[in-house]
């Protein structure tokens, strides 16, 4: 019989036979890396909280962990943690790039006309330098229209720059000098980092003349056989400077990024700069109606679906395992959802009161999905204000979203 490390010790530990979540008190002990809303709700529901090596039941672990750690540790049954081995997969820009290409491809070979037409989601894209070549020839072909650069591996805005012209890009090409490796003493040569070049959608749809990008969360249990959950709240992040094509260096004009919005002269911390799905939608139905807002929403809910089947063969199941990802959607002037990009470790810091309460929510029902009490009937279609959407096929809950 296979001998299981106690969930927690990581690379070293006593071997016991497996048992139930919680202590010796029945108890569930967590961990947790973050001192923010997510510590918050934990401490809220009179777990016991974990410091250094002792053992947890479930823990909410960086990234970091998964690659160092994960592979070394063998846990109980009931133990979780909160990413997949290769998360990255859907939440590196370049990686979900080439998945979702990879099933539109599959999809165009099986035929499926109505299926390839729903993939149609994402921008033109190319990932730099790999495809440099096969993006000029591209750019050659619509010259004058407006590209953006993201880095592949950073979050929060960082280094994305909107471009016209080729000139623009040629000092990021060149690969950087010969360095001297001071560990090994032998010389390499640096490469590029990699980015994803995209069409930008130069036509955006705005509320008060300003640009904005909707911040959703999904909720994976597993990927064999996949099952999933949407969270029916969230929030729109508006940039702080009305929408302009004038100035495509403006940061404040063309990233939503928290991060680089807040750095504005004249933002706001209490109101920044968002609003609830819910005013969102109220909006929108004021101005295109119900019938619009609800096919808006289900292309949304599309979405979802088909980037998690286009990394479904190629995740790392694993029971333990589970994944609060941060869809990023932009949506253009004909109401149409664009996938910006997927987020492994979305921001759980509230920025203002209404958005701290709004990801205590979140959280809350997350913990409540993961049933780690095991007081669900495993038969539920919704958890608090999670849809289960997907249960190895489509699963239609009673309400949906909200309108």
């Amino acid at each position: 019989m296979r001998r299981i490390l106690s969930c927690g010790p990581g690379y070293g530990g006593k071997f016991q036979q497996k048992k139930q979540a919680g202590g010796d008190n029945g108890v569930i002990r967590y961990k947790c890396y973050l001192c923010n809303t997510v510590l918050d709700v934990l401490r809220s529901k009179g777990w016991e909280e974990v410091k250094d090596e002792g053992e947890w039941d479930i823990y909410w672990c960086d990234v970091g962990w998964m690659k160092e750690v994960f592979d070394h540790t063998y846990m109980n049954e009931h133990c979780k943690i909160s990413h997949f081995r290769n998360h990255y997969e859907l939440t590196r820009k370049n990686l979900v790039i080439k998945n979702l290409k990879r099933l539109k491809k599959q999809l165009e070979k099986e035929g499926g006309k109505s299926e390839v037409a729903a993939c149609d989601f994402f921008p033109v894209s190319y990932e730099l330098p790999a495809e440099y070549h096969i993006f000029v020839e591209e750019f050659k072909k619509m010259p004058g229209l407006i590209w953006i650069m993201k880095p592949a591996g950073r979050a929060q805005g960082k280094g994305i720059f909107l471009f016209r012209k080729l000139k623009d890009i040629i000092e990021w090409k060149k690969a950087a000098p010969d360095v001297r490796a001071q560990q090994c003493e032998v010389l390499v040569k640096e490469t590029p980092e990699t980015y994803i070049v995209q069409r930008y959608l130069e036509e955006p749809y705005l509320i008060g003349g300003k640009k904005f990008d909707i911040r959703l969360y999904v909720l994976v249990n597993a990927y064999t056989p996949l099952k999933a959950w949407v969270y029916r709240e969230g929030f729109a992040r508006f940039s702080n400077t009305r929408y302009s094509l004038d100035s495509i260096d403006d940061t404040y004009v063309h990233l939503t990024n928290v991060a680089v919005q807040k750095t504005a002269p004249d933002y706001d911390p209490e109101k920044g700069c968002k609003w609830s799905m819910h005013q969102l939608r109220q909006y929108l139905i004021a101005r295109h109606g119900v019938a619009a807002v609800e096919e808006m929403m289900k292309n949304i809910d599309n979405i979802f679906v088909y980037s998690l089947q286009s990394v479904q063969k190629i995740m790392i199941n694993d029971k333990h395992c589970f994944e609060l990802y941060g869809y990023d959607i932009l949506l253009d002037k004909e109401l149409k959802p664009w996938l910006i990009e997927v987020n492994a470790s979305p921001s759980l810091t509230g920025s203002s009161k209404d958005d701290y309460d709004m990801k205590f929510r979140l959280l809350e029902d997350v913990f409540n999905v993961l049933d780690m009490e095991k007081k669900l009937t495993g038969l539920e279609k919704r958890v608090g204000s999670f849809d289960l959407l997907w249960d190895d096929g489509p699963v239609h809950a009673s309400e949906g979203w909200k309108l």
